[in-house]
């Protein structure tokens, strides 16, 4: 604890002994004169009795504890006018994290994709200060939701991809696995619903799909690569830039991407915008015939890694929750903490010993005017 006004201490120190000494002098001065009242003698017979010796001994304890409360209350008053106080270090977690997720929304990824966005909409409700976008695409990107910190919109947003997700799944595990792609072929309840789906579907294929049947599909390189000029002053440094990319990296390139996967990597990297991936298991992964699930595995991991990010397969021992908790826990992902020095005033126990003070010396004053 220490002292703003220090110098009322001096003062007061300075006051008291002023007091003191005036005091004294003028006590000491007219100790042996004779100012007024009735003179007896003999006094001493009555200062031996007993009753005299109680109420001297009772006098003198009052006046003791008339003094003690006086200087306690003079003190406590000195220490509540020098305002006591003491200096608190508080750290303070600021938070400049821009998050962006961006998701492959190929019909093989709907479990993936499905899994990740239930998750993130029960961590999106705990963010406070930071600020997250949703990217979706497959042959073209959409910037579902721009960089917001409108938690309550973020969520809202991601359960509309969940359904999306849902559709996608009853789309091809309840009709084309069920009654193939012929649509003809389908009973009249399945030709409806499969249209209901079709009609839903679109809303969100019209963005991804553009240009589908002369560009071909799942060009990851310009889906991350949009996902990284997706941030708003890509060059302020101050803020930290995460990218959580879900893709099983299998490219159906009919030509050049304007931009490839190792490109958009060094693009991430040069910006300081970290990448993570989280990628199907091996059981999960789509097409094996055509596609070699390693090849595909490392080429992403080689690019997330040179930006300094991680690759995580989901398994059923590695969840998508598991795997976004690792993703808080990297060290790019912790927030900035910044200290300030706060001074707290701590009047309250000068506060109490003045109110005891008062109160002993208020009562033994009543009592020796009795």
């Amino acid at each position: 604890m220490e002292l703003m006004n220090k110098w009322v201490i001096i003062v007061g120190i300075l006051a008291a002994g002023i007091g003191i000494a005036v005091s004294v002098f003028f006590r000491l001065n007219g100790k042996d004169r004779y100012v007024s009242g009735t003179r007896v003698s003999n006094t001493s017979l009555l200062k031996s009795t007993k009753l005299y010796k109680a109420l001297s001994l009772k006098y003198n304890i009052l006046r003791g504890v008339l003094a003690i409360g006086m200087i306690g209350s003079f003190v406590s008053a000195l220490l509540l006018v020098a305002r006591p106080y003491q200096n608190q270090d508080v750290y303070t977690g600021v938070k400049k994290r821009d998050i962006i997720i961006c998701m492959d929304v190929s019909y093989s990824l709907y479990d993936l994709n499905g899994e990740l966005t239930d998750y993130l909409k029960g961590v999106v409700k705990g963010l406070a200060g930071d600020r997250i976008g949703i990217n979706i695409f497959n042959t073209s990107t959409v910037t579902y939701v721009p960089l917001t910190d409108d938690y309550d919109y973020v969520a809202q947003k991601l359960d509309d991809l969940s359904e999306y997700f849902i559709m996608q799944k009853e789309l091809y595990t309840e009709i084309y696995d069920v009654y193939g792609y012929e649509y003809y072929m389908y009973p009249s309840e399945v030709q409806k619903r499969y249209e209901e789906l079709r009609e839903k579907l679109e809303y969100y294929d019209a963005g991804t799909l553009l240009n589908n049947s002369s560009r071909g599909s799942s060009l990851i390189g310009e889906g991350l690569g949009t996902a990284l000029y997706s941030f708003p002053y890509i060059e302020d440094t101050e803020r930290t830039r995460v990218i959580i990319m879900c893709t099983d990296n299998e490219l159906n390139s009919f030509g050049s991407q304007i931009m490839n996967l190792k490109e958009a990597a060094e693009y991430c990297k040069n910006k300081k915008v970290t990448v993570f991936s989280i990628f199907p298991s091996r059981e999960a992964f789509y097409d094996p015939e055509n596609y070699d699930y390693d090849a595909c595995k490392n080429e992403l991991e080689r690019a997330v890694n040179k930006t300094g990010g991680l690759l995580y397969v989901r398994t059923p021992d590695l969840p998508v929750s598991a795997i976004v908790q690792d993703i808080q826990k990297q060290k790019v992902m912790m927030v900035n903490m910044v200290m300030t020095r706060e001074t707290q005033d701590m009047p309250q126990n000068a506060f109490v010993a003045l109110f005891l003070c008062l109160a002993f010396t208020c009562a033994a004053g009543l009592v020796l005017q009795k």
